[in-house]
């Protein structure tokens, strides 16, 4: 039996299954895409890397109906989410592309003393390795791929092996694109397997998107052969509350980016922390909207939470949840899962020391605190060891920038949620990640900046 396979998390039926990669197939993939990267790149401008990627944005418009429908099948994303992420990967893609000068030009360097002239000039790297989480199955290899390809990087992708279909069409969308042979290059390789890709000398580096101990071990692996490394691990992001003029607006955006992708958002809101003069207004509203939030069919177009990504997952989030209560903390609304549905579910007296009060929970599931003031609000929000986003609610400018400075993270959303955008950089610090992607920076990810210091 493979492991790469569509097992449809709303019905539990197993689908389709595809071959694993062969050690054959794993060296023909590495072969190809070094061939690519040494005869590709040097015969291309960065403008034919762009009318590439560009063509591979608007694929992704022509066929998001079908793109959309094998990630709702795949993961159990709510089906107007999967056309939502279908769209934002094009806008990727677009965007690296648009930017193509940008990302590839000289830098010159002012101020260096002396006679002459110094640029730092971008070069790629040569293939690269990316592993792929199923949680976004296009919108994480866009913001992989997007950049490093116009960049002049080749791409060896290993996507998540839930999400087989999906990694294939993505690859079809490349090849239709016009892309040569070895540009981008799925393999359906095993964890080992990957290992082997990563020490191969033709490999220059690796990103990845999951958990943290997928995270620890491909970097191990990438740290013991030299090679570059980007990590995008999780997260337990905070949701301040310290003042506001329309707590139905606020609640409504918490509940809007706890529930986005099922809770299954690296950057979602997890820890509700509320200032304690609306600590019980809030936990009321939030408690009220979020739980009048049924799970459904992901393929209704109205449905807003579908089931988690597998069954696995969804015993996995019930264990979390009831060992939160076996130490103490109370179930407000929620808590009991229904094989792969899993509702809208609560959780206060959550406290230090718990297990879950340093665990991500992956799915719709809310711990609030009430803290006393800022400081105090801050101190919370710092007390974990992931650190990726943030999200700050105040009416107090000066406080929003001041807390903003405070916050242990790589992102903070001030009185916003659900904000991504192409040219915004994503990533974190602690144990949520090393790297950035999307914006400029993730551009710089993977390229040798090369000194050029002319007399």
């Amino acid at each position: 039996m493979s492991d790469y396979a569509v097992t449809n998390p709303a019905t539990l039926e197993r689908v389709a299954e595809y071959p694993g990669a062969s050690d054959e197939d794993v060296q023909r993939a590495i072969a190809a895409a070094d061939g690519a990267f040494r005869r590709w790149v040097p015969t291309t401008a960065p403008a034919d890397r762009a009318a590439l990627v560009h063509a591979v944005a608007r694929l992704h418009r022509e066929r998001r109906e079908a793109l959309a429908d094998l990630v709702v099948r795949e993961m159990g994303k709510p089906r107007a989410q999967a056309l939502g992420e279908v769209d934002f990967a094009a806008d990727i893609y677009d965007f690296y592309a648009d930017h193509a000068d940008e990302v590839t030009g000289d830098t010159p360097v002012a101020h260096f003393g002396g006679e002459g002239a110094a640029v730092v000039r971008r070069s790629p790297l040569g293939p690269l390795l990316g592993i792929m989480p199923w949680n976004f199955p296009y919108y994480q290899v866009a913001r992989f791929a997007g950049p490093n390809v116009v960049v002049g990087n080749t791409i060896l992708l290993k996507h998540a092996p839930q999400c087989p279909e999906s990694a294939a069409a993505i690859e079809a969308v490349f090849r239709d694109a016009g892309a040569p042979e070895g540009v981008y290059v799925n393999v359906y390789a095993s964890n080992e397997q990957a290992a082997a890709i990563i020490a191969d000398p033709r490999v220059r580096g690796v990103s990845l998107t999951g958990s943290e101990r997928a995270g620890a071990e491909v970097a191990a692996v990438a740290g013991r052969h030299l090679k570059k490394v980007a990590l995008e691990l999780g997260g337990s992001d905070p949701f301040i509350v310290l003042s506001t003029d329309d707590l139905d607006a606020t609640v409504r955006a918490g509940v809007d980016a706890r529930l986005d992708n099922n809770g299954q958002s690296c950057n979602a809101p997890k820890r509700f922390i509320v200032v304690d003069d609306l600590y019980e207004p809030f936990l009321e509203r939030f408690t009220s909207v979020f739980s009048a939030v049924t799970p459904t069919d992901p393929t209704d177009d109205d449905a807003e939470l579908g089931p988690l990504s597998s069954l696995a997952a969804a015993e996995r989030l019930q264990a979390q949840v009831d060992r939160a209560v076996e130490q103490g903390a109370t179930v407000v609304a929620g808590g009991r899962r229904d094989g792969a549905f899993f509702p809208p579910t609560v959780l206060t007296g959550v406290e230090p020391g718990t297990d879950v009060y340093g665990q991500e929970l992956f799915g719709p599931v809310a711990m609030v605190f009430k803290v006393a003031d800022e400081d105090a609000a801050v101190a919370l929000a710092n007390d974990t060891g992931y650190g990726l986003g943030s999200y700050l609610f105040t009416t107090d400018a000066a406080q929003a920038d001041r807390v903003a400075d405070r916050i242990e993270a790589g992102m903070v959303y001030v009185n916003l949620v659900l904000a991504d955008a192409p040219e915004l950089p994503f990533g974190g610090v602690k144990r949520s990640g090393t790297s950035r992607e999307l914006g400029m920076l993730a551009a710089d990810e993977f390229v040798n900046r090369k000194l050029i210091r002319t007399a």
